[in-house]
């Protein structure tokens, strides 16, 4: 076979797969996807947050059609119970929503919320988790994290008991609201709403 031939033939080749003038270095459309520039790829979102929480896995963008996040709510809110089997959430209720980090508003973490009112047409709320505080309470008061205990409900499956965070409430807008999880007893609900006067 000429030599002219081979060459020719070893540039078809390469062409087609994606291979620099006959050399064996891989072209960057031919480069191997690893899993990580799949992730990217499939989630843009995991490039914008990629130096912050999302970086471990934890946040992630709000649900499709969310409005703007206009921030935290600031003092006292007003707050009564008032829950009521009407399948719209009612201060009083624990609800499942997409809640917004502290520290970016742009990412977050779907969890439970105690709706404690409303803000014109947003509720608000305190949000509920499943780590145990008490051993570490003076680090997180700190850290500006307070949290009061309110024991174990239906919004939790696994019946583990559940603190609420009382020095930030957030807002939430009740499309958005994917399902009601539980009735807060009263009692605790109270405790709750003076824990939020006392730290606001």
């Amino acid at each position: 076979m000429p030599d002219g031939f081979g060459q020719r033939l070893r540039r078809a080749v390469g062409r087609r797969l994606g291979i620099d003038d006959g050399s064996t270095r891989a072209s960057s459309a031919a480069r191997p996807v690893s899993g990580d520039d799949r992730a990217v790829r499939r989630d843009p979102d995991a490039v914008r947050d990629a130096g912050g929480e999302r970086q471990r896995g934890a946040g992630v963008a709000p649900p499709h059609g969310t409005r703007a996040y206009p921030g935290d709510f600031v003092g006292v809110p007003a707050m009564a119970y008032a829950p009521k089997p009407d399948g719209q959430p009612d201060p009083g209720e624990i609800v499942w929503t997409w809640v917004p980090f502290e520290e970016d508003h742009a990412v977050g973490k779907d969890r439970p919320v105690l709706v404690i009112g409303s803000d014109g047409d947003w509720l608000l709320g305190v949000m509920l988790t499943s780590r145990d505080h008490d051993r570490d309470a003076a680090q997180e008061h700190r850290a500006g994290r307070d949290w009061v205990d309110v024991g174990t409900g239906a919004w939790d499956r696994a019946g583990r008991p559940s603190e609420v965070r009382t020095n930030r409430v957030i807002r939430v807008d009740p499309t958005k609201v994917r399902r009601e999880g539980s009735v807060l007893p009263e009692d605790r609900f109270d405790a709750v709403a003076e824990a939020i006067r006392q730290v606001a």
